[in-house]
């Protein structure tokens, strides 16, 4: 499985049995911390325990010190969770601060661990075929191991991925987020715990000129961490979040996307000048019509499974450039929208539609729409939530039954509640793209913003702080740019547009014939769970609407022989 997997850590593939024989580690090694490391998997010879591990831990070097834990030249991050774990067990996880998958086989308890990290960075995907369990960082390489029928899952039409833990494949699951999975070879029970919740943070007390210096200070230490001590990318777009990366982490590289004749999705004029005034080199990606044709099959390939979000093209065209320039790391501005009240969905539910409206985000008003009640009343949050992320039908009322039990958990803060039902609903593409796309080009991709004292933070700030009015979202992070001596440009800057692209509108335009023919393709033998999807991929949309995309996505992946035989 490791060999499948080679290109996410092309620095070496090695494979390490456990000394009492019962388990097999493999690992795909992509060397960022020291080049000269020693690849994994990592074998502790006292204790006999092997780790195999994905990620970065970023406070491993305080980590150590502070366990008492000695780590040697050219020993790494790896090398402290290995020890830690020795010592401390599945405990050690809160200590470490981080995007990481992890595997532990300790043969002193005859058990395996898998762990992910706070916020699901870093895939990890399982399965259990009679008393042997298998894990990888992509499903491709677990539905080669045994039979895996298909289960095409009915929120990949609702909200374009499954949801949860569930994968297209029988018997495949994702690990969650903050989960340790426990297996035990002898018995061969399995047990699953939740080693961290966001949601057992306690509210911030102070006044809001106190919680801006706090915010400040937090950002101004934390996201440098996050930067590599070598040369690396920042995926900028021009807007607040990527531009205050570009302040406080100085890359030499800044690598934007633009689309001709697309002028509204255009803000490479405002990424030149940020990059020039941090001194990095900007690099324009230019795609066409032709390069999406030409590379949606390894775009699909490159996902695991069809997930969408209005990036995803635009995304693989910045990691293939940034590849190409021979970088191995790239910083991403992932985070604000969420914790901080930065979509406009969130607006929406918090002040309502027509307050929105008011506000001069007319262009809104689809979107608003969806909350319209016919006789003038608000739509209860769950509702209107549930209203605003689906982009299809919702048999079953599963994604209504996922909001309703993130917004349960919220404690009666609304805000708090909006952020968990983005974890619970649309945070899971968003995610999984940026790492699954930078990982087909063996790059590393960093989200600064998801360090744990800024999340933390964030989370337990009042709504107040969050967002003042409709159109005023993220208010702390655009203060604390300003605070921390930041361009106007930055914090008084229009939300950016995240790397839209007008693959909708080409898939109505230029690309349509082409479009059709694929999905008649497939609906030839497509499965019927499949059918509804593609027939609604038929339909054409609007300039912004992704159904024929997400159809597209899937026929191509059905296309796929090893898909078509689970099917």
């Amino acid at each position: 499985m490791g060999v499948s997997q080679h290109y996410r850590g092309p620095d070496g593939t090695m494979h390490v049995a456990s000394p009492d024989g019962r388990a097999v580690l493999s690992m795909n090694t992509l060397l960022i911390v020291d080049p000269l490391a020693q690849p994994g998997p990592y074998l502790d010879r006292a204790s006999g325990v092997v780790l195999a591990f994905n990620g970065e831990v970023y406070n491993w070097r305080q980590q150590a010190g502070a366990w008492g834990i000695p780590v040697g030249p050219g020993e790494t991050d790896a090398h402290l969770v290995l020890r830690a774990w020795v010592k401390f067990g599945p405990s050690c996880l809160d200590g470490l601060d981080g995007m990481f998958a992890l595997a532990v086989y300790d043969p002193r308890v005859g058990k395996l661990f898998l762990a992910r990290d706070r916020l699901g960075e870093k895939p990890l995907y399982w399965r259990l075929d009679g008393g042997r369990l298998a894990f990888a960082s992509e499903v491709t390489a677990l539905t080669g191991y045994g039979p895996a029928p298909l289960v095409l899952r009915p929120e990949m039409s609702a909200i374009e991925t499954p949801v949860g833990v569930d994968t297209p494949f029988q018997g495949i699951q994702l690990l969650a987020p903050a989960t340790v999975l426990t297996f035990d070879v002898t018995t061969t029970s399995l047990d699953q715990h939740t080693w961290w919740r966001l949601e057992e943070r306690q509210p911030f007390e102070g006044d809001y000129q106190v919680a801006l210096a706090d915010f400040s200070v937090v950002l101004a230490e934390q996201i440098p961490l996050r930067a590599p001590a070598g040369d690396f990318a920042l995926l900028l777009s021009g807007g607040l979040d990527s531009a205050l990366l570009a302040y406080l982490t100085r890359p030499p590289v800044c690598v934007t996307v633009r689309y001709s004749g697309q002028d509204r999705l255009d803000e490479s004029a405002s990424a030149a000048r940020i990059a020039a005034d941090v001194g990095a080199e900007l690099i324009v990606v230019e795609p066409g019509t032709a390069d999406f044709a030409t590379v949606l099959p390894h775009l699909v390939a490159s996902l695991d499974y069809p997930m969408g979000n209005a990036s995803v093209f635009s995304e693989y065209m910045a990691h293939r450039k940034i590849a190409d320039l021979g970088l191995k790391v790239v910083l991403g501005g992932l985070g604000p929208d969420e914790f901080l009240m930065g979509y406009v969905r969130h607006a929406l539910v918090l002040f309502g539609p027509e307050a929105v409206l008011k506000a001069g985000m007319e262009s809104y008003r689809p979107l608003a729409a969806k909350l319209m009640h016919t006789a003038g009343q608000a739509l209860d949050p769950v509702e209107a939530v549930t209203r605003l992320v689906l982009r299809g039908p919702d048999p079953g009322h599963r994604i209504r039954a996922l909001v309703a039990e993130a917004m349960g958990r919220a404690g009666g803060d609304l805000a708090r509640a909006l952020t968990l039902a983005d974890l619970a609903t649309a945070w899971r593409p968003l995610v999984m793209t940026s790492d699954k796309l930078a990982a087909a080009y063996a790059l590393e991709r960093r989200s600064p913003y998801l360090a744990r004292k800024v999340v933390e933070l964030s989370w337990r700030l009042p709504v107040g702080y969050k967002i003042a009015a409709p159109a005023a979202g993220k208010r702390i992070l655009r203060d604390a740019a300003r605070a921390l001596g930041m361009p106007r440009e930055v914090w008084d800057s229009r939300d950016k547009l995240g790397f839209a692209s007008p693959v909708p509108a080409w898939l109505n335009g230029p690309l349509a014939a082409w479009a059709d023919a694929h999905l008649h393709a497939a609906l030839a033998d497509a499965p019927t769970e499949l059918r509804p999807l593609l027939m609604a991929g038929l339909q054409k949309g609007g300039h912004f609407d992704r159904t024929r995309m997400q159809a597209l996505l899937a026929a191509i992946w059905f296309h796929n022989q090893p898909v078509r035989a689970a099917a």
